[in-house]
């Protein structure tokens, strides 16, 4: 199994962050993409993902959009493009980017999403893409970039299913986590039945949106079974053959593993 999104360098896991990622490789999940959050952040990450690559730890570099009202001057200093670029040679993908209409500075929010797309097209480098309550723009906004000539995945699907063949279109995969397992899950469960096989990836958002079982409390990479569980049973398919397929997905759009 591949985690494709989950946060491991945040405060929530200083307690246990080893023994989290030794639970993660005992539960079978053999990769982790770790996105960014803000600038401050990268260095510490990369050197996270380098420490921990033989457990299958990877690392995207880019700017939370929940970030943008908090970022400090020198977070947005010089060129945010080749800062990006830059930071991200070691990295496999760029992110985590994109709108958040629950989050204030929605210009600048604009600003920083295009200045990742065009990272991605600089580096050859997916981009992992968080919207939430901000479909209305945000596919304008990446056809504009171009995004297709790079591909990427919209991290915790919160679109319904009509939307799925425009950001198909625009070359997007699509990554479900623990909200796909709770019992009254209505609109990423009628989405996750209607995904192209070829672009249905998993996640569990470590430490946020824990699955069922464990609803309310911190989730972690060990869970990413409970999720994929989930993911089957709304598409009605088997929960080993969409681990493999999530895992076989993830390998190609990320190009690791």
């Amino acid at each position: 199994m591949i985690d494709s999104h989950c946060h491991l360098d945040v405060d929530a896991f200083d307690g246990d962050r080893e023994a989290m990622i030794a639970r993660a490789k005992a539960a079978g999940v053999h990769g982790m993409l770790v996105p960014a959050i803000r600038p401050r952040t990268w260095d510490a990450l990369l050197a996270l993902a380098a420490r921990h690559a033989g457990a299958g730890v990877r690392c995207a570099i880019g700017i939370h959009p929940q970030i943008v009202p908090d970022l400090e001057a020198d977070e947005l200093a010089g060129d945010v493009v080749q800062r990006i670029v830059t930071a991200a040679a070691a990295a496999i993908a760029i992110g985590e980017c994109g709108l958040d209409g629950g989050t204030g500075a929605h210009e600048l929010q604009e600003l920083i999403l295009r200045a990742h797309v065009r990272a991605a097209r600089e580096t050859g480098k997916p981009l992992v893409i968080h919207v939430l309550r901000a479909h209305d723009a945000a596919p304008r906004i990446l056809r504009e970039e171009r995004i297709h000539e790079v591909g990427g995945v919209l991290h915790s699907y919160s679109g319904g299913a009509e939307l799925v063949p425009i950001y198909r279109d625009l070359g997007l995969a699509f990554s479900f986590a623990g909200p796909i397992t709770y019992p009254n899950a209505r609109r990423p469960v009628e989405a996750a039945r209607v995904i192209p096989r070829e672009l249905l990836l998993a996640e569990t958002d470590a430490p946020d949106q824990a699955p069922a079982a464990h609803r309310g409390g911190r989730s972690e990479p060990a869970y990413l079974a409970a999720v994929i569980a989930g993911l089957a049973a709304a598409r009605d398919e088997d929960p080993t053959e969409v681990a493999e397929l999530t895992a076989a997905n993830a390998r190609r759009l990320f190009a690791s593993w």
